[in-house]
C-alpha cells in the first residue's frame, strides 16, 4: 500500500482517543436518537442505552473534526442497541470524522449500513471508523450488502461480524486508503452471499488482514467486480481495483477464497485457505471495454492452502486476462487425500508441496 497500514492505524487510534474526553449525551430510545443525531456537533459523543431502535436513520453531511470526531455508540458494549425496521438502518452520507461503535443491527432488507460520498465524487467522505458492529440478516437474497461503501476515504472497518447477506459483506465502490481488519464474515445458508468483502469502481490502497471467513461467498475476497463507468469514484482510470493487500487472514470452506477481476496488482500473502469448496483462486476480467486493462500483476506468496478433492481447480482464469503476469512463491500446498500438485499459470519458486501423508503429518505436528 502506497498509503500505508501504519497511517491508517494512526488514523485510527487518534481518532479513537479524541472521542474519550467528550461529554456523553445519552439517548434509550428511537425517538430520542433521532432527535440527537440532528444536533451532533465535533466532540458529541452520543450514547445508544441498550433496547431496540427503528432504523432508517439519514445522517447528511455530519462532520467532526481530527481533534474532535464524532461518535455514536452503545452505551454497554456486552448489550449492545438492536436496530431493526426499515430499509437501511444507518446512512452516513458526506460525513467526515465520525465512529460508529458498539451496535447491532438485524434483519434489513435493503443494505444494513451505508455509507457514503452523497453524490459529490470529487468531495468523499472522509475519516469513518466503524468498530465493534454486528451486521446479521441483510437481504436475504439479491444486490443487498450489510455494509455499503462509495467513496469513501480513510477509514477503518474493525472487529466487526458480518452474517449472513445477499449482496456483499462489504461492498466498496471508489474506496481509498482504508483498513478491514479483525472482522468475522460467516454465510447461512438462504442467503446469496455473493461476496464477503468486495473493492470495486475504482478502489484503490486498501488492507483486509486478520479477518476469518467461514462459507462467505461465491468470492470471499473480490479483489475489483464489474461496476458502471457512471459509478466510479473519482473518475474511471483502466482498473476497478488497484494496490489491494489481503494478509494474515483465514478462510475456510469457501466456494473460492480470492478472487482478482479487472485488477491492477493485488498482493496476497500470509493467508490461511482451509478446503475450499470449488476453486483456491480466479483470475477474470468481466468487461469488454477496451479502455480497461487485462486482469494482471497479482502476487500469491507465503500462504498456507489445505485442499481436497472438493477444489476442483487451482485457479480458474477467465478470457481476457493476463495471468502470465502472476508471481507465485514460498506457498505451502497440502493435498489431504491425494497426491496433486498446483497448476498454477506461471511457474512457482520455492513452494512447498505435501501429500496426504504429509498432510496428515502437519496435522500432528499442529
Amino acid at each position: 500500500m502506497r498509503y500505508g497500514a501504519l497511517g491508517v492505524a494512526a488514523m485510527y487510534v487518534l481518532v479513537s482517543c479524541a472521542g474519550l474526553g467528550a461529554a456523553g449525551v445519552r439517548v434509550a430510545d428511537s425517538t430520542a436518537f433521532r432527535r440527537a443525531v440532528q444536533e451532533l456537533t465535533p466532540g458529541t459523543v452520543l450514547l445508544l442505552e441498550p433496547g431496540t431502535y427503528e432504523g432508517g436513520v439519514s445522517l447528511q453531511e455530519v462532520a467532526g473534526t481530527e481533534q474532535a470526531p464524532i461518535v455514536i455508540q452503545g452505551a454497554d458494549p456486552s448489550h449492545p442497541p438492536i436496530f431493526r425496521k426499515g430499509g437501511t438502518a444507518l446512512h452516513l452520507s458526506d460525513c467526515r470524522y465520525v465512529t460508529l461503535r458498539n451496535l447491532r443491527v438485524e434483519g434489513f432488507p435493503g443494505n444494513g449500513i451505508n455509507v457514503d460520498d452523497g453524490g459529490s465524487f470529487e468531495t468523499p467522505a472522509h475519516h469513518i471508523v466503524l468498530e465493534n458492529l454486528m451486521i446479521l440478516e441483510t437481504g436475504p437474497k439479491g444486490n443487498h450488502d450489510a455494509l455499503k461503501m462509495s467513496g469513501v476515504d480513510h477509514f477503518v472497518v474493525r472487529k466487526c461480524r458480518f452474517e449472513a447477506w445477499g449482496g456483499s459483506g462489504i461492498d466498496m465502490v471508489g474506496c481509498h486508503h482504508g483498513v478491514v481488519e479483525d472482522c468475522t464474515f460467516t454465510g447461512r445458508e438462504g442467503f446469496s452471499q455473493d461476496n464477503a468483502v468486495q473493492l470495486k469502481g475504482g478502489s484503490e490502497d486498501v488492507l483486509v488482514q486478520c479477518c476469518l471467513f467461514t462459507s462467505a461467498g461465491q468470492r470471499s475476497i473480490n479483489l475489483g467486480g464489474s461496476t458502471g463507468l457512471q459509478f466510479f469514484r473519482p473518475k474511471v482510470n483502466d482498473y476497478e481495483a488497484r494496490n489491494i493487500t489481503v494478509a494474515g487472514n483465514r478462510f475456510e470452506r469457501c466456494m473460492a477464497p480470492i478472487a482478482w477481476v479487472t485488477a491492477d496488482g493485488g498482493h496476497v500473502h500470509h493467508n490461511t485457505i482451509l478446503l475450499p469448496e470449488r476453486w483456491i483462486l480466479r483470475i477474470l476480467q468481466e468487461t469488454t471495454d477496451p479502455q480497461f486493462r487485462p486482469s494482471h500483476g497479482g502476487v500469491f506468496e507465503h500462504n498456507l492452502v489445505i485442499y481436497n478433492s472438493r477444489a476442483q481447480f487451482f485457479v480458474n482464469i477467465g478470457p481476457r486476462t493476463a495471468p502470465e503476469t502472476f508471481i507465485f512463491r514460498h506457498n505451502v500446498w497440502c493435498d489431504t487425500e491425494g497426491e496433486r500438485t498446483p497448476s498454477l499459470p506461471t511457474p512457482e519458486k520455492e513452494g512447498v508441496y505435501l501429500s496426504n501423508v504429509g498432510a496428515q503429518a502437519y496435522k500432528r505436528v499442529q
